[in-house]
Parts: C-alpha cells; structure tokens; sequence
C-alpha cells in the first residue's frame, strides 16, 4: 500500500469561532458567496459585522446550477476590477451548507480563468489558473465541503464536478453557534449526508488507514450526536460534536472517496430536487443490504462502532429515529425514472469506487425495491 496526503489548511473549531474571519482574511477583500436562506437567517449580518467592506452574492439555490455559478464568478471578477490597480487581492468566503460551499470553489475557479466554461472548470482539467483563496464558514453539519476543493454542480439535470486542489479551503470556521438555528429535518437530512460520507469511506475501494480513522470517529459522532442536535437544535455541545463528525467524514472521503449511495443520490436530486441527505437516505438500506457480501470485515467493524451486532439493521432504525426517512418514490421519483436513474448512476465517478459493482438490471432492481417502501 502506498499513498499521499496533501495538508488541507487551517481550522478553527468552537464556540465564538467566526471571530477569527477577520484575522484570516488579513488584508484582503472578500467576496462572500452565500445563498438566500443564510441572509434571512440573519448570519450574512453576523459576518457582514466583521467583514463591513464585503461584497455579496447571495443568490446559490439547493443544488447549484451552472448558470449561478457563471454569474457569481462575473460578478466576483468584476468586483476585483472595480478597484484601482495595486489594490489587497480577493478572498472568497463560502458561507451556508454544502449548496454554497461548492459553488464557492467553482466561482473561485471561474473568477480566475475568464473566457473558460463553467462546465470546464472540471476537476480533472489541465491547464486553469489556481482559484482565489477560499475560506469556508459551513452553517450545517453534513457535507464536510470545507475539506477539500471540488464542488457538485448541476448541469442539464446531471451532477458535474468542478473545481481541482486550488480550491480547496485555506481556511475552514466550525463555529457551533452558525448552526442552532437550522431547522429539524434539514438538521437530520445533512447529518445522516455525514454518516453517510463515514460509511462509504470505510467501505470504498480507495480507502486507508488513514481515511478509516477519520470516518470511525465521524460515525461514533454522527450516530451519537444527531439524535440530540434534531431533538434540541439548541444544545451547543450537539451542535458543535456535529460539526466535528461532518468535518472528519469530509476528511475521510477527501481520501477515500464515496460509492453507490452517493451515486444514486446524485442522480435523485438532479431528477427531483430532492435534497441531498434525503435522497441519500432513501437509497441508503438498500445499498447496504446489497454491499453486505463484498462488506463483512468492514461492516462489523463500523457495527461496534455503533454499539450493534448489525449495520444495515442499525443504520435503518437511525435513519427513522431521526426523522429523514423516505423512499425515492416519496422525493418524486416514478417508476418510468428508473432506467434513467440506474444510468446516471452508473456513469457517476463516485460509484466507482463501491465495493460491490452493479450491474444495470441490478441497479434497477435495487431502485424499485427502495421505491416500494421502508
């Protein structure tokens, strides 16, 4: 075995955290890049106090498209040409869940490559400008986007990625207090986004010793903390063990990479809308059940990290304890959708790297089983 880690920056964890904005941005201009949901909320105001010379692009929508990443990344670039010559350079800040936290990377991306696409700042292209400088402000405990430096992006109802190792965060705030005020599901729905990213880094292809540490202290937290974060939005210490869960499974699958859940639930949301934790979940048993020949000696070991003797069994009862129970049926998948979605999925890079590879009429089968019901 052999492998290497690229540091992924600096982090600053705990109550009070967004303090420390101002003194990572140092002398630069910052370009705040958010979506609506965090300006009602009122925590754009909270770092708008400690950031007063900022510009805003307030406008990212669940599920990003490639038409508001275009704008921002206009918009950003003509912010940086607004000033004179010689002025402080730009600092994108991402601020909200993991909908704002890429599509920061790809408007970094884009602001520094002018002329290029958006669909062409992908991952795996040659020859772009390194982005702007990212710092990452989540407000949600699922996607652990500030760990790394692409971002999913929806185009022409498929899931791109973009972004490459220039974009990934500088800088990430965990600061519980930006999180209390996110309602129940979307608490539950993000947070079993997170154990998810545990799961799959523990059973990938590209796993290591290194990525499995990172995702069996992120799924003890997860499967610890969640139930108290959904049952008490308030309770800080939930809150904050969230965010510490969210950020080490971002750790983990940075290195790992993900699977057939993500897959599925990649091509769900692209099709319905649905959010991304959900569409997840609603995918989520029937993938373990159907991983479980390829998975004993991983998911044994996940099981104790549980406290349980099985994981598909306990990983269901979790997922209704806290309340992100659905079916693709119920996200507005229909039976005439299923061909498409075994496609797409198949054709994702994430499931790739599943432990047990699908064949089409599989994938179908496993579709229309999630369909009929929990």
């Amino acid at each position: 075995m052999t492998f290497t880690l690229t540091p992924t920056g600096t982090t600053h964890f705990g109550i009070g955290a967004l303090a420390e904005l101002p003194k990572a941005i140092g002398t630069a201009r910052a370009f705040v890049v958010t979506d609506p949901g965090i300006a009602a909320a009122g925590i754009l105001d909270r770092v708008l106090a400690v950031l007063p010379e900022a510009e805003v692009f307030a406008e990212v929508e669940p599920n990003p498209s490639v038409d508001t990443v275009t704008r921002a990344a206009d918009a950003a670039r003509r912010f940086a040409g607004a000033t004179r010559r010689g002025a402080s350079p730009l600092v994108v800040v991402a601020l909200g869940g993991g909908s704002s936290l890429d599509a920061a990377k790809a408007v970094a991306l884009g602001a520094a490559n002018p002329g290029v696409a958006t669909p062409d700042l992908d991952y795996r292209a040659v020859g772009l400008s390194p982005g702007l400088p990212i710092i990452a402000v989540p407000t949600t405990a699922g996607t652990g986007a500030e760990t790394n430096g692409f971002g999913v992006i929806e185009a022409a109802q498929r899931k791109i990625y973009l972004g490459n190792s220039s974009t990934q965060p500088v800088v990430s705030i965990l600061d519980p207090e930006l999180t209390v005020g996110l309602p129940a599901r979307a608490t539950a729905a993000t947070g079993v986004d997170a154990l998810v990213h545990g799961i799959e880094s523990l059973t990938s292809r590209g796993r290591n010793p290194i990525s499995e540490a990172y995702a069996h202290q992120a799924v003890r937290l997860v499967y610890r903390w969640l139930p108290v974060a959904v049952k008490d939005g308030s309770d800080l210490e939930a809150r904050g063990q969230m965010l510490l869960g969210a950020h080490l499974a971002g750790l983990a699958l940075s290195i790992s990479g993900l699977g057939l859940v993500h897959g599925l639930g990649h091509a769900i949301t692209a099709r319905t809308g649905a959010p991304h934790g959900l569409a997840l979940a609603s995918v989520l048993g029937e993938v373990l059940e159907f991983n479980r020949p390829a998975c004993a000696e991983p998911y044994r070991l996940i099981a104790l990290d549980l406290g349980r003797s099985d994981l598909v069994e306990a990983v269901r009862e979790f997922v209704e304890t806290v309340g992100a129970g659905t079916t693709p049926a119920e996200l507005g998948c229909t039976p005439g959708m299923v061909a498409d979605l075994a496609a797409v999925a198949l054709a994702d890079s994430v499931t790739a790297n599943t432990p047990r590879m699908p064949t089409d009429d599989e994938l179908r089968d496993l579709l229309r089983s999630a369909m009929e019901g929990r």
